[in-house]
């Protein structure tokens, strides 16, 4: 019986480190910035605040929590593994403006119940799906990111009529995903989700260290995390058992054909992404995570409708980095689509009518 070597927090770091800043293949590591006080203009304020009024959504036999602010057709956003709708409280501001903005919680995640179920992505994207016909969500534009990405695209694909557009960044997509098999990925990223699969290790990790909290989320964001954004994150997440959902994401991720509905659902959104004419919008950091210069670059090639934006620093979650940026960019693409929308609207209302999604 072999001993189970078990990593220790320098290891997991690395791992972390490595995949964070890894391309597709591989990648340069992480280098120690220089940084000074001498700063001409005050750095950014990012505030931990959550000014918003907390609403829930009976979902099936659970319920699903979300805020929202502004009026008009609805901007859903959707975040990934391990985070909330906390994640986008410095950007709802900048949508606000341009139309109902909606932050929601994933099943199982943030302030939503955690019904008895098994939290795979077809779980999520059925709960998800449900969110939105409860609360009869028309003409939407999404905001995704991770996970989040993956599932609104997935959304997008299944109801086209019903999606207006859709602004991305740092997600759980092709070209990266799915991913022909372990051998395709870099050595760190190999050994990174190796660990997660395990079915020793992963629970180890994930469910005893409260891996994607306490090291995954704080590592991935430039700046540290204060002690009240940590608090929120950590929220829905505080025993064992609560842990499940995080889990099971990294188990999701399709490699080498496995899990087989991740890997046929992502498949198909590659050739949704590259075929519709739905109008996207890319958001993208340095060095960035899991979209980097070679993947922004695909994406300008493959999409018909794309435009690109670069935000500056940051590694996966760009939204605790830069907001304002990230704000100040969704709110003039949002306000060039209005303009746009404007001239299509007789046309839409009348599709809207006459067709059923499928």
């Amino acid at each position: 019986m072999h001993r189970i070597k078990h990593p220790t927090f320098n290891t997991i770091k690395f791992w972390l480190q490595s995949l964070l800043l890894a391309h597709i293949l591989y990648g340069p590591p992480i280098l120690a910035m220089e940084t000074t006080d001498n700063y001409k203009l005050p750095r950014p304020a990012i505030s931990a605040e959550f000014p918003y009024t907390s609403q829930f959504s009976s979902v099936f036999d659970s319920s699903m929590h979300y805020v929202e602010t502004g009026e008009g057709d609805p901007i859903l956003f959707l975040h990934g593994n391990p985070t909330s709708s906390y994640l986008w409280r410095n950007i709802l501001p900048f949508s606000a403006p341009y139309g109902r903005s909606i932050a929601v919680d994933l099943i199982g995640m943030g302030q939503s119940g955690k019904p008895d179920i098994d939290y795979t992505f077809d779980d999520h994207y059925t709960y998800l799906d449900e969110f939105i016909h409860h609360l009869e969500l028309k003409n939407i534009t999404l905001v995704v990111h991770d996970w989040g990405a993956a599932l609104g695209f997935n959304y997008a694909r299944h109801h086209p009529n019903n999606v207006k557009a859709i602004a991305f960044m740092e997600g759980a997509l092709p070209p990266g995903l799915p991913a022909s098999s372990l051998m395709a990925l870099s050595e760190p990223q190999r050994e990174f989700f190796s660990k997660l699969r395990d079915p020793v290790t992963g629970p180890e990790l994930v469910i005893q260290q409260n891996f994607f909290i306490e090291q995954a989320l704080p590592n991935a964001i430039n700046r540290p995390l204060t002690e009240a954004e940590m608090t929120v994150y950590r929220a829905p997440y505080l025993d064992e058992a609560s842990r499940l959902p995080i889990l099971v994401w990294p188990n999701q991720i399709p490699i080498g054909g496995k899990p087989e509905n991740t890997t046929r659902a992502l498949t198909k959104i590659r050739r949704f992404m590259t075929n519709t004419s739905l109008p996207m919008l890319l958001l993208y950091a340095s060095p960035g995570a899991i979209v980097r210069e070679k993947q922004v670059a695909w994406y300008t090639k493959n999409i018909k409708n794309i435009e690109t934006n670069f935000v500056g620093q940051g590694f996966h979650f760009i939204q605790e980095d830069q907001p304002k940026a990230i704000g100040q960019a969704l709110a003039d693409w949002l306000r060039r689509l209005a303009k746009d929308d404007n001239k299509t609207k007789h046309h839409h209302e009348y599709y809207h009518h006459s067709h059923h999604d499928d």
